[in-house]
């Protein structure tokens, strides 16, 4: 096998939804302040007793029942999130528990918004490296857990959930070379830190350098697969802020894309939100099968990654 591919995609949501309106009896917001300047108008909460490897979890058997596969199938779990509560058994080790899958190879990657793609590139090197067969690549963080509820400035943006792929060895490549990288020096911008752990940023910085630094390096993912951004039928961002998200999407220049606005009716759930707005797509037949798709996170550290691969 020269390569590997996405076999199947699947994602989960937890069933409370808070709209605006709600928000707007918490803190001192409104649907029209919010709506303005992210672009965010819901998003689902997951409650008490429903932890990150519960939400991993269920998003990756549906992953599973799509590709048609048991779990004795999977030899690699990868999950990629930021919002673990504790260190050890680790959330890849814990949802491979939950699904029963015996014997996996299983670790976390902790990249914040930027974990998605960074752990989808891993679980591609290793299987183009001989070292797994078959792997599932999990996003998933529960952002509601470490957020101010009193800070407007947060609170409106954040939402629960995760998405999975299954990764497998294919003789034509349909994950292209991951371009990754940060700017250590800025990693301050985003930051999940303290006790009790708190999300915080400083939003001006971050939406200066992803409407005007990561254009190019998304490019440049495109060149690395052998594709121009017009060749592209679909673009996943992170799920940010809809005001990054649109003008990003334009200075790429996927003129014939559909672009993932997944963050109007999702928020940004970090991790989770490239492989949730990419299996959205696919269940509601935006893209087809084979059709070249860009995934580009990037977020906390700052970090970021991207890589062109083709819709299962």
């Amino acid at each position: 096998m020269n390569g590997s591919r996405i076999a199947a995609v699947g994602h989960y949501q937890p069933a409370k939804v808070l709209t605006n309106e709600d928000l707007a009896g918490l803190v001192d917001t409104s649907d029209e302040w919010i709506t303005s300047r992210v672009g965010i108008r819901t998003r689902h909460i997951a409650g008490p007793d429903e932890p990150v490897d519960e939400l991993a979890g269920h998003a990756a058997a549906k992953a599973l029942a799509s590709a048609g596969l048991g779990p004795e199938a999977i030899d690699l779990v990868v999950v990629a999130t930021s919002t673990a509560v504790d260190r050890s058994p680790n959330m890849a080790a814990r949802v491979a528990n939950r699904l029963s899958i015996p014997h996996p190879a299983a670790m976390d990657v902790n990249v914040v918004c930027a974990g998605f793609t960074h752990a989808l590139a891993t679980a591609d090197h290793a299987v183009r490296a001989g070292a797994a067969t078959r792997a599932l690549v999990i996003g998933a963080d529960k952002m509601s857990e470490v957020t101010d509820w009193t800070d407007r400035t947060t609170c409106v943006l954040v939402g629960d959930g995760a998405g999975a792929a299954v990764v497998e060895a294919a003789e034509e490549p349909g994950i292209g070379p991951v371009l990754w990288g940060s700017v250590p020096e800025m990693g301050n911008a985003v930051r999940i830190e303290g006790t009790p752990a708190r999300f915080a940023q400083e939003g001006q910085s971050v939406y200066r350098w992803a409407t005007t630094k990561l254009p190019p390096i998304a490019r440049a993912a495109c060149d690395k697969a052998g594709l121009t951004p017009a060749d592209l039928a679909a673009v996943v961002l992170h799920q940010a802020n809809l005001r990054i998200i649109e003008p990003l999407a334009a200075k790429i220049g996927a003129v014939n894309a559909v672009v993932a606005r997944d963050v109007v009716e999702s928020g940004n759930t970090s991790a989770a939100s490239i492989p949730l707005a990419f299996s959205k797509l696919v269940e509601r037949g935006e893209i087809s099968s084979g059709d070249p798709v860009l995934l580009f996170g990037f977020g906390g550290n700052l970090s970021y990654a991207g890589q062109v691969v083709r819709c299962p």
